[in-house]
Protein backbone atom coordinates (compact mmCIF):
# COMPACT_ATOMS: atom_id res chain seq x y z
CA UNK A 1 0.00 0.00 0.00
CA UNK A 2 1.50 3.77 -0.81
CA UNK A 3 1.63 6.31 1.61
CA UNK A 4 -1.02 8.28 -0.45
CA UNK A 5 -3.79 5.58 0.11
CA UNK A 6 -3.16 4.64 3.42
CA UNK A 7 -3.62 8.26 4.38
CA UNK A 8 -6.86 8.09 3.19
CA UNK A 9 -8.03 5.24 5.37
CA UNK A 10 -9.47 5.88 8.90
CA UNK A 11 -6.52 4.61 10.63
CA UNK A 12 -3.97 6.51 8.18
CA UNK A 13 -6.08 9.51 8.78
CA UNK A 14 -6.08 9.37 12.68
CA UNK A 15 -2.34 8.40 12.59
CA UNK A 16 -1.99 11.85 10.36
CA UNK A 17 -3.75 13.62 13.23
CA UNK A 18 -1.74 12.16 15.87
CA UNK A 19 1.66 12.98 14.03
CA UNK A 20 0.05 16.29 13.52
CA UNK A 21 -0.43 16.99 17.09
CA UNK A 22 3.11 15.87 18.28
CA UNK A 23 5.05 17.56 15.20
CA UNK A 24 3.64 20.97 16.21
CA UNK A 25 3.73 20.01 20.26
CA UNK A 26 5.74 22.89 22.54
CA UNK A 27 8.05 19.65 23.93
CA UNK A 28 9.03 19.08 20.09
CA UNK A 29 10.17 22.98 19.52
CA UNK A 30 11.71 22.86 22.75
CA UNK A 31 13.94 20.03 22.54
CA UNK A 32 13.76 20.39 18.49
CA UNK A 33 13.54 23.19 17.75
CA UNK A 34 13.90 23.82 13.95
CA UNK A 35 16.13 27.03 14.44
CA UNK A 36 18.63 25.02 15.95
CA UNK A 37 18.64 21.54 13.41
CA UNK A 38 18.51 23.87 10.38
CA UNK A 39 22.09 25.95 11.79
CA UNK A 40 23.17 21.92 11.29
CA UNK A 41 22.59 22.00 7.35
CA UNK A 42 24.77 24.06 5.41
CA UNK A 43 21.93 26.31 3.99
CA UNK A 44 22.77 29.46 2.97
CA UNK A 45 21.26 33.62 1.88
CA UNK A 46 20.12 33.10 -1.74
CA UNK A 47 20.21 28.98 -2.41
CA UNK A 48 17.35 27.09 -4.11
CA UNK A 49 16.31 24.15 -1.64
CA UNK A 50 13.97 21.46 -1.83
CA UNK A 51 12.35 20.26 1.39
CA UNK A 52 10.53 16.46 1.16
CA UNK A 53 7.89 16.02 3.44
CA UNK A 54 7.37 19.22 4.60
CA UNK A 55 4.49 18.20 6.94
CA UNK A 56 3.19 20.76 8.98
CA UNK A 57 5.56 22.97 7.97
CA UNK A 58 8.07 22.73 11.23
CA UNK A 59 11.45 23.51 9.21
CA UNK A 60 9.49 25.31 6.01
CA UNK A 61 9.05 28.94 7.43
CA UNK A 62 12.42 29.26 9.70
CA UNK A 63 14.09 27.38 6.02
CA UNK A 64 12.68 30.33 4.35
CA UNK A 65 13.89 33.04 6.54
CA UNK A 66 17.74 31.90 6.20
CA UNK A 67 17.37 31.36 2.73
CA UNK A 68 16.24 35.56 2.39
CA UNK A 69 14.76 37.33 -0.36
CA UNK A 70 16.86 36.29 -3.11
CA UNK A 71 16.61 32.42 -2.05
CA UNK A 72 13.82 29.84 -2.75
CA UNK A 73 11.95 27.03 -1.02
CA UNK A 74 10.15 24.41 -2.78
CA UNK A 75 8.51 22.63 0.22
CA UNK A 76 7.05 19.21 -0.98
CA UNK A 77 5.18 16.41 0.70
CA UNK A 78 3.05 13.60 -0.77
CA UNK A 79 -0.45 14.12 1.25
CA UNK A 80 -2.50 16.94 0.51
CA UNK A 81 -3.46 17.99 4.41
CA UNK A 82 -0.04 18.81 4.62
CA UNK A 83 0.03 20.81 1.29
CA UNK A 84 -2.49 22.50 2.62
CA UNK A 85 -1.75 23.09 6.20
CA UNK A 86 1.87 24.63 5.13
CA UNK A 87 0.23 26.82 2.04
CA UNK A 88 -1.82 28.43 4.54
CA UNK A 89 0.94 28.92 7.03
CA UNK A 90 3.09 30.66 4.37
CA UNK A 91 -0.04 32.65 3.19
CA UNK A 92 -0.89 33.82 6.74
CA UNK A 93 3.74 34.33 7.08
CA UNK A 94 3.32 36.90 3.74
CA UNK A 95 6.34 35.02 2.81
CA UNK A 96 7.05 35.19 -1.17
CA UNK A 97 10.07 32.86 -1.59
CA UNK A 98 8.15 29.69 -0.88
CA UNK A 99 5.94 27.10 -3.12
CA UNK A 100 4.16 24.46 -2.02
CA UNK A 101 3.83 20.96 -3.98
CA UNK A 102 2.43 17.76 -3.91
CA UNK A 103 4.69 15.40 -4.69
CA UNK A 104 6.90 11.91 -4.66
CA UNK A 105 10.33 12.66 -3.23
CA UNK A 106 11.08 9.12 -5.44
CA UNK A 107 9.76 10.88 -8.82
CA UNK A 108 9.75 14.99 -7.57
CA UNK A 109 9.11 15.93 -11.18
CA UNK A 110 11.85 18.76 -10.74
CA UNK A 111 14.36 19.66 -13.53
CA UNK A 112 18.19 17.87 -13.00
CA UNK A 113 20.79 19.76 -11.31
CA UNK A 114 18.38 22.57 -10.47
CA UNK A 115 19.08 22.63 -6.46
CA UNK A 116 21.58 23.97 -4.05
CA UNK A 117 20.37 21.93 -1.28
CA UNK A 118 18.22 19.24 -0.25
CA UNK A 119 16.07 19.04 3.39
CA UNK A 120 15.07 15.41 4.34
CA UNK A 121 14.43 16.76 7.92
CA UNK A 122 12.63 14.38 10.00
CA UNK A 123 11.47 12.23 7.44
CA UNK A 124 13.71 9.60 7.13
CA UNK A 125 13.48 6.47 8.28
CA UNK A 126 10.34 6.43 6.72
CA UNK A 127 9.73 2.48 5.73
CA UNK A 128 7.91 3.20 2.45
CA UNK A 129 10.60 5.48 0.95
CA UNK A 130 13.09 3.03 -1.17
CA UNK A 131 16.61 4.35 -0.22
CA UNK A 132 18.05 3.41 -3.82
CA UNK A 133 15.21 5.38 -5.24
CA UNK A 134 15.37 8.28 -3.13
CA UNK A 135 18.79 8.61 -3.17
CA UNK A 136 18.90 8.33 -7.20
CA UNK A 137 16.48 10.68 -7.43
CA UNK A 138 18.06 13.39 -4.71
CA UNK A 139 21.34 13.07 -6.82
CA UNK A 140 19.82 13.99 -10.49
CA UNK A 141 17.90 16.68 -9.25
CA UNK A 142 21.16 18.63 -7.12
CA UNK A 143 23.32 20.64 -8.99
CA UNK A 144 27.23 19.76 -8.86
CA UNK A 145 28.67 20.27 -5.29
CA UNK A 146 24.64 20.47 -3.93
CA UNK A 147 24.40 19.33 -0.56
CA UNK A 148 21.25 16.85 0.75
CA UNK A 149 21.01 17.80 4.95
CA UNK A 150 19.85 14.70 6.75
CA UNK A 151 18.48 14.93 10.29
CA UNK A 152 18.32 12.22 11.78
CA UNK A 153 21.14 10.46 10.18
CA UNK A 154 20.44 7.37 12.52
CA UNK A 155 21.24 4.33 10.78
CA UNK A 156 20.98 5.68 7.12
CA UNK A 157 24.43 6.91 6.87
CA UNK A 158 25.64 4.02 5.56
CA UNK A 159 23.33 3.48 2.86
CA UNK A 160 24.37 6.94 1.64
CA UNK A 161 28.20 6.39 1.48
CA UNK A 162 27.74 3.08 0.21
CA UNK A 163 25.20 4.53 -2.69
CA UNK A 164 28.18 5.99 -4.14
CA UNK A 165 26.17 9.29 -4.83
CA UNK A 166 27.35 11.44 -1.85
CA UNK A 167 30.27 11.72 0.66
CA UNK A 168 30.25 12.79 4.38
CA UNK A 169 30.81 16.90 3.93
CA UNK A 170 29.73 17.98 7.91
CA UNK A 171 28.01 17.19 10.65
CA UNK A 172 26.32 19.45 13.36
CA UNK A 173 23.79 19.61 15.70
CA UNK A 174 22.47 16.30 14.90
CA UNK A 175 22.54 16.82 11.14
CA UNK A 176 24.41 15.25 8.44
CA UNK A 177 25.16 16.91 5.53
CA UNK A 178 26.52 15.13 2.10
CA UNK A 179 27.44 16.64 -1.24
CA UNK A 180 27.29 15.23 -4.37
Amino acid sequence: MNTEALANTRIGKIFIRIMSVIMESRLRYKFFGPARILMGTEIRQGQTVLEIGCGTGFFTLPAAELLGAKGSLVAMDILPASVETVTKKVQTANIKNVSVIKGNALDTKLDSESLDMILILGVIPAPMLPMDQLLSEMHRILKAGGIMAVWPPSWVHKPIVRSGLFTLSSRKNGVSNYKK
